[in-house]
């Protein structure tokens, strides 16, 4: 976006509108390059933040994964923990049913 650098009249007619265009040209010309130069700091300082935020989108991905694989292997063990006391649970399950039959049966036969 150029410059537009309205100056009086008076000024035009003194000095010509030749010479008064010189400056106006020359702070376009100043203008320009600095919005070029913006943009490049800019788009340098975007790439940077960009591969910032994708190195750290790597460390989080990293950490959840090595989260998620605690998570399995405690999940796995408490799985090997509840099927062994399930094993227990059936075995004394399974010894005492016939010692509440025997019981129950000697008490019905005995009424």
């Amino acid at each position: 976006m150029p410059v537009t650098a309205k100056l009086s009249r008076a000024f035009n007619d003194r000095f010509g509108d030749a010479i008064v265009d010189e400056p106006v040209d020359w702070f376009n010309q100043v203008d320009a390059t600095f919005r070029d130069e913006l943009r490049e700091l800019d788009e340098l300082n975007f790439a940077r933040f960009n591969a910032t935020v994708e190195a750290r989108m790597a460390e989080l991905r990293l950490e959840f994964r090595e989260g998620l694989a605690r998570l399995e292997m405690r999940l796995a063990e408490s799985d090997a923990k509840l099927e062994r006391r399930l094993g227990a649970q059936t075995r004394w399950f399974i010894a005492m049913w016939p010692t509440m039959m025997a019981t129950g049966a000697a008490i019905w036969l005995k009424a």
